[in-house]
């Protein structure tokens, strides 16, 4: 429930994905007056293509907040409305890129969750780009916004290890939970005026950007390590995929083995009980996996199903 009190500042929340959920939900908690939530609107989705709403509209309605829903955030009656609202201060997390007539709004100013050690990995993407480029490493920044997206002083960063098998998937669920915490001090810093935000080092900067279907092809000729990063670094969504006898395969947990010799890159080592591919200098051992139009498995139970032999080859 949305509390009124004239003594905290005015929040406006602006999210749409599962990521934004716990951010908004401890500062309910915290009994910080959000005033409206800002998220997308409501879009056809599945076979019978019936509306849906995002995940922060579902929690955002459980908790009787007032919503936006805006088509363009440059339309003037939504920054009219905006403006009406008397906004503090503007959380965004998982949202859209805000025009400056939007984040300029709030009078204590606006700050963005970033899932990554800014100037580090900005972007679309930064969850998947670290796992996928081997880091040992990540985190959350809470940042000022500037009409350069990710390019803000940073208020605070959060810091946690990527385990060498964990997914992308467990990394999100994570750093969405830390997050929320990083926007509650966030957010009492501002209120309490001791905020002191600290300017990003851009030749440190690196780029996240969207992930495409190309981004998504398994390279069986690169390295175990590099094959098992990708693996895990697109699960569980969108899924790095290769292809057997043109049956598009997904592939969503794997694990390095450092003992076996490499074949040819692609090449089945194993397809009993276990299913190991070869790379460019050693093997992956898929663990979890799916074939189009049918539901993800692990791998022996793949394997009952799908014929694969050790002289067979996933294309590269």
């Amino acid at each position: 429930m949305t509390n009124t009190s004239d003594s905290r500042p005015r929040i406006v929340f602006l999210g749409t994905a599962e990521f934004g959920i716990p951010s908004l939900k401890i500062l309910l908690d915290n009994q910080y007056p959000v005033v409206a939530v800002v998220t997308n609107p409501d879009k056809p989705a599945g076979r019978g293509q019936q509306l849906s709403c995002s995940p922060v509209k579902e929690f955002a309605s459980q908790h009787q907040c007032q919503i936006l829903q805006p088509e363009s955030l440059r339309n003037v009656s939504f920054i009219e409305q905006l403006k009406s609202l008397q906004p503090d201060i503007l959380v965004v997390v998982a949202f859209r890129i805000l025009p400056p007539e939007v984040f300029t709004t709030a009078r204590r100013g606006a700050f963005n969750l970033h899932a990554s050690l800014l100037p580090k990995y900005r972007g679309a993407a930064p969850i998947q780009w670290a796992i996928i480029n081997g880091e040992k490493e990540t985190g959350v920044t809470t940042f000022l916004l500037e009409e350069k997206v990710d390019t803000g002083n940073v208020v605070l960063q959060a810091r946690i290890p990527i385990g060498e098998n964990e997914t992308a998937g467990e990394i999100h669920d994570k750093l969405s939970e830390i997050g929320a915490e990083i926007v509650l001090h966030t957010v009492r810093l501002i209120e309490m005026g001791k905020a002191v935000p600290k300017p990003q080092d851009a030749a440190a900067a690196s780029r996240a950007p969207k992930i495409f279907k190309d981004d998504c092809k398994i390279h069986w000729d690169r390295t175990a390590v590099e094959v098992h990063n990708r693996i895990r670094g697109l699960s569980p969504r969108p899924g790095a995929f290769t292809v057997h006898q043109g049956n598009t395969i997904k592939m969503y947990r794997s694990r390095v083995l450092k003992d076996l010799k490499a074949t040819r890159p692609g090449g089945i080592l194993q397809a009993d009980r276990q299913l190991v591919v070869s790379t460019k200098d050693g093997a992956v051992e898929i663990i979890e996996l799916q074939q189009e139009g049918k539901s993800k498995l692990a791998a022996e139970a793949f394997l009952r199903g799908y014929r694969l032999q050790v002289r067979d080859a996933f294309l590269p």
